[in-house]
């Protein structure tokens, strides 16, 4: 690309700005040598590679680049065998030092599975490891850039002598600052250093006092600095260490600047490519802050800019518009008054592609498309601020006829008031003819002009589009918008009338403009009504468009919810039904084979078929996964009552009633299992024998029944303390000395309850647990009093 070019689209000032976004000198330098290129594949690359800088921004937030210094001068200082100085070393192991990092924070990103970014793979493979120079520079010099005690042994006992050295100096010139005569004799009670000599500060007409030598004097010339004689030997003996010092110091910057000759050329490649990883986030980052997005591109020559606005103007000012061209359409030509934005939509599609061709994002909504091409011409001039003369046109024709002579099909070209500064016949027929000879080798135009001739260019010729920037009668101002395919008027006769020219005056003048223009304004006004409108109904319906997705979106993601939901409730369900006939499986296997021990032990008198027939009772209890018909219970002939035999719907067996938990709620026994059921879901079984009305405890004789264990397994802690408390009342009426407790083993913590109970009943004489026939611990026998 020319670089009148890129100057005259402003190219140059987006390299400004985006390189105050490096964090590097070298990536600067760099920055300001970038230029568009016209090869497909790399532009390809280069925007990729931003893209990944963008993605990493995005989910970082930002990338370890400081300590980076263009160390290349240094390195080849030390080719040439010079040597280097202890600061410039020190920037050697610092720009080492942040590769190591980067090198760490793009492996951590690699193994990020949210975001992929190959060429920054690439790039860290291919940035030298130089890690062992670091670690030698490091242990020599410090990071003020000092040569540390330990860089070698030599220095090491160098610098204690010149410590201890000085500190008898200071020590002995402190003794005359203590000195009696120190206040008369002494314009300060301090030690200082003139010419790296200790000295103290003695007024003029003592200085015979002191005796030694001068090294300066006060600006009044009454304070004299002097070394006194009992200190110059010490203070030569300091200058002496202080010489071999620096040489030390000379002789460990000689061998690591000999260290940096061996690897001077790994420091070149690292230096590169730690300034192109510098220029790519750059990138993004201004993409980032100026709202910029990675465009598509092609080579067939389209355009498509989506919303897309000039970057150097500010965001909340300036007017995003969508252009699209390259395909159907070749040329656009833009007509209409000046002042109305024509100019700038010209440098938003020039600069959008040379920034794409730079590998920089564009200021247009994501979707849009440039196209790569082998050059791009301008030709803009500011018609406003130059006066218009024979010169004027001569100089924008002396450089069309030098982009007529260069361009070819896979060019873009930009021509700015095209005809403009000559007599308006002339320069009209010209833009007409110079149009025509671009469009018709294939190259993507687009133009502006004020001239009448050209509002109908568009119209008889395939490939071209008139097109204008819209503006407002009302606030007799541009609104900044294109308009494609609607060519553009002055809008003279509105505007002067609004500002209060005589209607008499301004219908003279329509009046010399004849029938035709009036009828080309009145259609031009008509399309551009037709237009607004359109454009306000497109975007009214793709806000309903917009609103529905998002219900639509919205709906489904609820209908997925409330299907999972429904499966994990179903699934949570079942799973609970089943652990609960589990548990009552174990604890029915628990019993039987207790029962199987009491037979085979005390000889009980247990039927080995009674306990077959008690385990299918059981497993005819379990519960089936799904019930599809809800069964509900005839009408009992009368209130339900402890004791009744009642028919379980749900699971199609019979139980007893054993306790009401409420008015809708009993525990009944099926078997040797009990559960919690609605009474809905219980139907009274009629016996074949009256039964006889149940007693309460409370008015139960001395003959009534009551057995001599109690089954307390599979109860809650306070259910079973109250049971208990009732058993124990009932056993005492009827003259029990000794009864059992049934709470089995589990985890202890019903037993543990039941016997800390037991022990502060005032009828309980003693317990203990039961013998191996009686149950072992799962057993508690009480004796009563």
């Amino acid at each position: 690309m020319e670089s009148r070019v890129l100057k005259t689209l402003e190219f140059d000032k987006i390299r400004e700005i985006v390189a105050g976004y490096c964090t590097s000198s070298a990536g600067r330098t760099m920055i300001e040598k970038l230029v568009p290129v016209s090869d497909f594949e790399e532009v390809v690359r280069l925007l990729e590679e931003m893209d990944e800088g963008l993605a990493i921004l995005r989910i970082r937030g930002n990338v370890p680049m400081g300590g980076i210094s263009d160390v290349r001068p240094h390195a080849k200082r030390a080719q040439m065998g010079g040597m280097l100085s202890a600061f410039e070393l020190m920037e050697i192991a610092n720009t080492i030092r942040a590769s190591r990092i980067l090198r760490q924070f793009i492996e951590a990103i690699e193994t990020d599975e949210e975001i992929e970014i190959p060429h920054f793979t690439a790039k860290k493979e291919a940035i030298p490891v130089l890690t062992g120079l670091e670690h030698e520079i490091n242990a020599c010099i410090d990071d003020n850039g000092h040569v540390v005690d330990s860089a070698s042994g030599a220095l090491r006992s160098i610098r204690q002598s010149l410590r201890m050295q000085e500190g008898r100096v200071r020590e002995k010139l402190e003794s005359y600052t203590r000195g009696k005569n120190a206040a008369k004799m002494l314009s300060d009670s301090i030690v200082t250093i003139r010419n790296d000599r200790y000295v103290i500060p003695v007024k003029a007409e003592y200085r015979s006092h002191y005796g030694g030598v001068i090294h300066d004097m006060s600006s009044s010339g009454q304070t004299l600095f002097i070394e006194p004689d009992a200190v110059v030997q010490a203070n030569n003996e300091i200058r002496r260490l202080k010489m071999q010092e620096q040489e030390e110091i000379e002789k460990i910057l000689l061998e690591l600047s000999a260290k940096v000759q061996e690897i001077a050329h790994e420091l070149f490649v690292l230096v590169a490519v730690l300034s192109e990883i510098d220029i790519i986030l750059a990138k993004a980052k201004f993409g980032k802050a100026q709202k910029c997005t990675k465009p598509e591109v092609n080579d067939q020559g389209y355009i498509r800019l989506t919303k897309a606005r000039h970057p150097l103007l500010p965001i909340d000012e300036a007017v995003a518009n969508t252009i699209e061209f390259g395909k159907d359409i070749t040329t656009i030509v833009i007509t209409g008054p000046n002042t109305g934005g024509k100019t700038v939509t010209l440098k938003t599609v020039g600069l959008c592609t040379l920034m794409a061709q730079a590998g920089l994002p564009i200021p247009a909504l994501d979707g849009s498309e440039v196209a790569v091409f082998e050059s791009v011409y301008a030709d803009i001039g500011d018609e406003q601020s130059i006066e218009q003369s024979l010169s004027t046109f001569s100089s924008h024709m002396v450089n069309i006829v030098d982009i007529l002579q260069k361009y070819d099909d896979r060019s873009l070209l930009i021509f700015d008031e095209l005809g403009s500064g000559t007599d308006p016949q002339e320069g009209a027929a010209l833009a007409i003819s110079i149009l025509d000879e671009v469009h018709g080798r294939g190259a993507r135009v687009m133009a502006t002009t004020h001239y009448p001739e050209l509002k109908a260019y568009g119209y008889n010729r395939p490939g071209v589009a008139n097109a204008s920037v819209e503006f407002n009668i009302d606030t007799l101002s541009p609104t900044y918008r294109l308009l494609i395919g609607v060519p553009g008027r002055s809008n003279a006769f509105e505007i002067s009338k609004r500002l209060g020219l005589q209607e008499r005056i301004i219908d003279r003048a329509k009046g010399f403009t004849g029938t035709d223009r009036g009828e080309v304004d009145s259609m031009i006004a008509s399309l551009e009504t037709s237009r607004v409108q359109s454009e306000k109904d497109a975007e009214e319906t793709h806000e309903i468009l917009l609103e529905t997705e998002q219900l639509k979106r919205e709906l489904e993601a609820k209908i997925a919810d409330y299907d999972a939901m429904k499966e994990q409730l179903e699934t949570k369900a079942k799973d609970k039904a089943k652990k609960i006939v589990e548990d009552a499986r174990r604890e029915a296997e628990a019993v039987i084979s207790d029962l199987r021990a009491m037979r085979l032990n005390v000889g009980a008198d247990v039927k080995e078929h009674e306990l077959i027939e008690a385990r299918k009772r059981l497993e005819g209890a379990a519960p089936t996964e799904a019930k599809k018909k809800v069964v509900k219970a005839k009408a009992a002939p009368r209130p339900l009552q402890v004791g009744d035999e009642v028919k379980v719907l749900s699971y199609g067996q019979k139980g007893t009633l054993i306790e009401k938990v409420s008015d809708q709620e009993w525990v009944v026994q099926i078997g040797i299992l009990k559960m919690k059921l609605e009474q809905s879901g219980l139907e009274y079984v009629k016996p074949e024998k009256e039964k006889q009305p149940v007693i309460s405890a409370s008015v139960r004789g001395r003959d009534s029944y009551v057995k001599l264990e109690l089954d307390l397994r599979g109860e809650r802690y306070e259910d079973a303390i109250l049971r208990t408390e009732k058993y124990l009342d009932d056993a005492l009426l009827s003259n029990y000395h000794q009864v059992s407790i049934i709470h089995g083993k589990g985890t202890g913590a019903l037993r543990k309850g039941i016997q800390q109970y037991l022990k502060n009943h005032s009828r309980v004489k003693s317990f203990r647990f039961g013998e191996a026939g009686e149950g072992g611990h799962g057993v508690t026998v009480v004796e009563l009093k």
